[in-house]
């Protein structure tokens, strides 16, 4: 008999906890929700999340003050709708088995281990990423699997990408597996995005960002963009933070050809001002509100421009990326203040005590360089922390929000 872990929770606060359980990926999806008569809601959840899971957190986070939340084990839940059906994975395995059987070849567990199970959509397009499809066979039997493959995931073009080139502009190295154009449409958010897959970044695992950008209200500031690239930023800052002008900068050729496309389609080409080249020679200063700073691994080389580009008289708000590592054994500092990280159970606290550290660590620079630069005072202020991604073990990929101020 199969058990299942599940989240028990009060029917009446069921919708806060699915919302929370969705958004964080620890849904178990091929099992049904289940209603009891004791009015409680199970929620099948991914067994290995179990570990880190903090319930106290939990409850405080989601839901209200007279909630509870317990882990139970449920004998054989019934299967959900998408339980019953063979996820794309399986099928793909099935036909890439059947078709080399059929030419004679045989079939193994590290031919199994080759096939994808999650990769990038673009339109009619899927991008797969550099851990799957590795043995020379695909590519031996050519047209024929490649054809297969698109047709169980309902698009009419593949590529792969295995590495980001060193050039400078971090182009992408794509193989176009299947279809005549490289060029690709994606929507996130209302937002068109067209771009050359083969020559331009696009990453998915920014959406939490570009969603809390759009969020912003950017009504009557000026906004510079120092890394624009297509538009990843740039565009929800005029879409829907309702920004009164975007400055954007880039220095990729392709990117800039792009953005300015992506900027038309979406009808704000009227309220931006693309500045092609390397940024550290803009020639603006005192006119931002807001400064986006989205390079990662570290956007530090823009520190200074960002700086200068501040408003002299009322500063404003610098949006800093950057991946930071956690220590395998870090120690709790012993004065640790309230700051405003983006909190959840299954992030440690040791993780936000680091991005906490170094979040004072930028401040404190940044606070130098205004003074170096304005000739005056000014005072930082830790808005909040935001955590984008887990970049590599240990690495993850947050944003501060400082605020500057002259004083």
């Amino acid at each position: 008999m199969v058990v299942i872990p599940c989240l028990k929770v009060p029917q009446r606060h069921a919708q806060l906890y699915k919302k929370y359980l969705q958004s964080q990926g620890v849904l178990e999806l091929r099992y049904c929700t289940q209603k009891h008569s004791d009015g409680t809601v199970t929620f099948p959840v991914v067994a290995s999340v179990l570990p880190r899971l903090d319930l106290v957190a939990l409850k405080g986070y989601v839901a209200q003050e007279d909630s509870f939340c317990e882990i139970v084990d449920i004998q054989a839940p019934p299967l959900s709708k998408k339980g019953k059906v063979k996820s794309f994975n399986e099928r793909l395995i099935e036909t890439a088995k059947s078709l080399l059987v059929s030419k004679g070849e045989t079939w193994s567990v590290d031919l199994e281990r080759d096939i994808p199970s999650r990769w990038q959509c673009h339109g009619d397009m899927v991008l797969f990423g550099d851990s799957c499809f590795s043995n020379t066979i695909w590519r031996e039997i050519g047209p024929e699997f490649w054809t297969m493959v698109a047709q169980i995931l309902g698009v009419k073009r593949l590529a792969q990408i295995k590495k980001i080139s060193q050039d400078g502009y971090r182009t992408p190295i794509v193989t176009v597996l299947l279809g005549d154009s490289s060029y690709v449409t994606h929507i996130d958010n209302h937002i068109r995005y067209e771009f050359d897959i083969t020559k331009c970044m696009f990453s998915s695992g920014n959406i939490t960002e570009k969603l809390r950008i759009a969020s912003l209200d950017c009504n009557g500031e000026t906004v510079v963009d120092l890394y624009a690239g297509i538009g990843y930023f740039t565009l929800p800052y005029l879409v829907h933070a309702n920004a009164s002008h975007v400055h954007a900068c880039e220095w990729n050729p392709d990117a800039i050809k792009a953005l300015h496309r992506n900027l038309q389609i979406n009808g704000v080409s009227d309220r931006c001002t693309v500045h092609q080249g390397d940024n550290r020679q803009l020639p603006l200063s005192d006119l931002a509100d807001r400064v986006s700073l989205g390079l990662i691994p570290s956007s530090e080389e823009g520190w200074p421009v960002a700086c200068r580009l501040l408003k002299r008289r009322t500063g404003g708000i610098l949006h800093i990326h950057q991946n930071v590592t956690t220590p395998l054994h870090h120690e709790t500092p012993e004065h640790s203040s309230a700051i405003d990280v983006e909190q959840s159970p299954l992030k440690s606290q040791r993780d936000m005590e680091v991005w906490t550290a170094w979040a004072r660590e930028t401040g404190s620079r940044i606070c130098t360089l205004l003074l170096v630069i304005t000739g005056d005072k000014w005072t930082t202020d830790i808005r909040h922390i935001e955590h984008v991604k887990t970049y590599a073990p240990h690495i993850s990929h947050v944003v501060l929000d400082l605020e500057c101020r002259p004083l």
